[in-house]
């Protein structure tokens, strides 16, 4: 997270026009220097070791395309980064050459890249949320920083003052919770939630092209998993619901917890409000293989937070997949990269051009951006789970 920027200090409602313009202008001019339809570059199989046959029953057209009726990915709209996806997918889960499946392990960034993340990151909001519940407990906060930005709303000021601001909302927001009472008021909260300006309810900005992603890949033999800077259990309290990933199948961010023995009803654990471990950057990587003991074979971010991920994804032997999420669709969704304070695209960007990642141009390569219904997803069943 980044300091934000004179174009952002609009950021408390809605993005301006005069953001909106510019965001477009950016946008078209980054699409002059890498033109969309050139084809993408990905980790391609062995020469020696070429894919077998498809079987009749999943035979496609040309080109990569499926039919209408067959296509695993409806709402991508046909072109180049479409098929790179499709073709790896099948290179590496079909035929003699396909990867054995305890190796199909893929991982996705959440925020930006799962679902919409302005104008500020939603597990913060949260934790916004919660500071102004427990305001009446600690009066000094009204006239603390970055507290006091966080009660008044004023996402603007809250995001000059840098990510240092955001650890003291984290930290305070589990104040008193247990694990499980913590994901209980998560899935209370996201029943009620809205973003910021559209009023839409969070659950309903996730991103329809993704869902369909994560389960095709799991159709292939894939393992998804969720590797975010965000509160990891935060994310955990929900990830099943909507996105058909398991709690224990979410990497991230995490606070100190203790075991205390002498509590009512026996033993349990507490959330204590300490930062123990922050998920981002280069910690990404490090999160993984600390969790999973195995490199990825694809990886999915939208930030530079996200750009060691992918850069040591793509170091690994064999086939190999690495795509950005460059939101550029100010109509639809939020037009914004290199000089956001939320979701900053800069670096990663460079890179990817430079190195053949996938990049994906949210206003032309997805046909649907949020669910066609604009409905929330399914928590409210999870009120009644521990």
């Amino acid at each position: 997270m980044h300091p934000a920027s004179p174009l952002h200090r609009q950021l408390r409602v809605a993005p301006s026009r005069r953001l909106l313009r510019l965001a477009g202008v950016c946008a078209l001019a980054l699409s002059l220097l890498c033109p969309v339809d050139a084809a993408p570059a990905i980790r391609p199989l062995p020469a020696r070791a070429q894919p077998a046959q498809a079987q009749p029953a999943r035979a496609q057209p040309k080109r990569g395309a499926v039919s209408p009726a067959a296509d695993p990915l409806p709402s991508w709209r046909e072109g180049p980064r479409k098929r790179a996806l499709l073709s790896f997918v099948e290179q590496s889960s079909n035929g003699t050459a396909a990867l054995p499946p305890e190796e199909r392990i893929a991982v996705f960034d959440h925020d930006g890249t799962l679902w919409s993340e302005q104008p500020l990151y939603f597990p913060m909001l949260y934790a916004i949320d919660r500071v102004q519940r427990l305001v009446p407990q600690h009066p000094r906060w009204r006239r603390q920083e970055p507290y006091a930005s966080a009660l008044r709303g004023d996402l603007a000021a809250l995001l000059r003052q840098g990510p240092p601001a955001l650890t003291p909302l984290l930290e305070a927001s589990v104040m008193g919770l247990s694990p499980q009472a913590f994901r209980a008021d998560v899935r209370s909260w996201l029943l009620r939630a809205r973003q910021p300006g559209s009023g839409r309810p969070l659950t309903a900005l996730v991103f329809q092209p993704m869902l369909e992603l994560l389960r095709h890949l799991r159709q292939r033999g894939f393992r998804t998993y969720i590797v975010t800077g965000g509160d990891a259990m935060f994310l955990r309290a929900w990830s099943e619901a909507v996105y058909g990933i398991p709690p224990e199948q979410v990497i991230g961010t995490r606070l100190q917890l203790a075991y205390r023995e002498d509590a009512p009803g026996g033993p349990r654990l507490e959330r204590l409000p300490v930062l123990d471990l922050l998920v981002d950057g280069p910690a990404k990587p490090v999160a993984i293989e600390q969790a999973l003991g195995r490199r990825p074979v694809a990886a999915f971010g939208n930030s530079d937070g996200d750009r060691a991920m992918l850069a040591w994804t793509m170091a690994g032997p064999g086939p190999r997949l690495a795509l950005l999420v460059h939101h550029t669709d100010g109509r639809r969704e939020w037009a914004y990269d290199r000089r956001s304070p939320v979701g900053r695209l800069d670096r990663a960007l460079d890179q990817a051009r430079r190195d053949g990642w996938l990049v994906l141009d949210m206003a032309r390569d997805w046909a649907v951006v949020h669910p066609p219904t604009a409905q929330p997803l399914p928590v409210a069943p999870l009120l009644s789970l521990p």
